[in-house]
């Protein structure tokens, strides 16, 4: 099968499309046919510094949408010929930028008939993200008032539609160019976060998706007793210090596999209240443009690897 891989850390450029063995799914496991593959942050963080994984070589690559190719011995709730999503293995190596992955059949939903493959490659991580820290960690709830961070991104647009979903009252930030987006997806509130004038107030739930500069910045908009969410890289100390003075709750959050979680995110989008919205794909061979994209900062929603 072809698939990417890495020797050493460094730039888009150390990416190389390569040969390798077909996977063979053990016990308990599917082969799935990867018809797409979605690009995330933690993706181009691996491939320049160590974060998971350990020294390359290895593939990276956690969000898949395809087809079950095989079943393994003792495998339930998918079978062959199956179309799946799924967000295998995370933290641990999944190999997603691939013609193949295997991987536990439970790490795997079916796919909504109404969502492409490449719609589908785009929500596992970033969706089941967004999922496990408002549904989970922070059981946002009707009436709330919800502020997320980088509300244009492939996290943020999700999670702004998740809160939404649940009855909340969402403020999002991003730059004024990207405000009409965030209206089309449901923030009743846009922030420019460029503009140091801008303020907001009576926040019970903080979702910071950029790290301590956004907390930091957004921290006094939360309400004594609410609750800051910090996913790149955890709680910084200055923001827990400065949480603590003000009364407000904080708490890390790194994303796992989680079929409950991918089940709640299918019923929203066969609902039509969850879009995943993907900015551009890329061809396997192209996946060193992929992630020039994604670290210049500038896409709105997703990229996906088209395999």
């Amino acid at each position: 099968m072809r698939v990417v891989t890495q020797q050493e850390f460094g730039g888009p450029e150390v990416l190389r499309v390569t040969e390798a063995p077909r996977p063979v799914p053990g016990p308990t496991e599917v082969l799935v046919r990867v018809h797409a593959a979605g690009v995330n942050p933690v993706d181009w963080k691996s491939r320049a510094h160590e974060v998971f994984l350990g020294e390359p070589p290895y593939t990276l690559g956690w969000d898949v949408s395809g087809v079950v190719e095989e079943v393994g011995f003792g495998a339930t709730g998918v079978q062959a010929g199956d179309e799946v999503l799924g967000m295998p293995w995370f933290p641990r190596q999944a190999g997603a930028y691939a013609e193949y992955v295997k991987a536990p059949s439970r790490q795997f939903v079916h796919k909504p008939a109404g969502l492409s493959h490449v719609e589908a490659a785009g929500l596992p991580l970033a969706g089941l993200t967004a999922w496990q820290a408002l549904v989970d960690v922070a059981g946002v709830r009707s009436g709330q008032r919800v502020l997320v961070d980088a509300a244009a991104g492939g996290v943020g647009h999700l999670a702004v539609q998740i809160a939404k979903a649940r009855g909340a009252y969402v403020l999002g930030t991003a730059s004024t160019a990207k405000h009409d987006f965030l209206r089309s997806i449901g923030v009743d509130e846009p922030l420019d976060y460029r503009d140091e004038t801008v303020t907001a107030s009576d926040v019970d739930v903080h979702l910071g998706l950029v790290g301590e500069r956004g907390d930091l910045r957004w921290l006094p908009a939360v309400k004594e007793g609410g609750l800051v969410i910090s996913v790149p890289g955890g709680v910084a100390p200055s923001v827990l210090a400065e949480a603590e003075k003000r009364g407000v709750r904080t708490s890390p959050l790194l994303v796992e596999p989680d079929r409950i979680g991918l089940l709640g995110l299918v019923e929203l989008a066969e609902q039509g209240k969850l879009k995943v919205h993907v900015d551009r794909t890329f061809p396997l061979d192209e996946v060193a443009k992929a992630h020039e994209l994604g670290e210049a900062g500038r896409a709105t929603g997703k990229i996906v690897l088209t395999v």
